[in-house]
């Protein structure tokens, strides 16, 4: 059913969730100042993601008799939060990209084809969230001097 070139790409896929759950942990731990409380939660709930994507395509890329690989790529780090969330955005928009071309690979066998839209589908979810979060809105900088503000008072 599968081919190399298949298994190939889903192994890149399974490297690029093995950094998400290294990239994200590690922005869960390091991030600080006064938005750490909702940042950290949402980095680590986006590495528990990315491992439950990275068990998936393990388990898929076996189940087609390939191997999955154990290697990941250098992941991007920063204390700054904005900083972050754009490695975020270009962490999510290359796993679209990804995803996409497995598809490409797949489009004649339906039901790896539905398994990997499934996927695809959190991955845009993903950039929609960030490109929300870097929207830089009047907004979005009042309730920071809001929240600044409440706690100072």
């Amino acid at each position: 059913m599968a081919n190399e070139a298949l298994i190939d790409c889903l192994n890149e896929i399974l490297k690029h969730e093995w950094t998400g759950v290294a990239q994200y942990s590690q922005a869960s731990f390091i991030i600080e100042g006064l938005w750490r409380e909702v940042y950290a939660a949402k980095f680590e709930e986006d590495a528990k993601e990315s491992f439950g994507h990275a068990k998936l395509i393990g388990d898929k890329i076996a189940s087609l008799g390939g191997v999955p690989v154990a290697t990941r790529n250098e992941i991007k780090q920063s204390k700054d939060l904005r900083e972050v969330l754009e490695f975020s955005l270009a962490f999510e928009a290359k796993a679209v990209e990804m995803y996409t071309k497995a598809l490409e690979l797949a489009e004649s066998h339906r039901s790896l084809v539905v398994f990997l839209e499934d996927i695809l589908l959190e991955e845009q979810e993903g950039v929609d969230e960030y490109t929300k979060l870097l929207r830089d809105t009047p907004a979005a900088h009042a309730s920071v001097s809001d929240e600044a503000a409440r706690k100072s008072g």
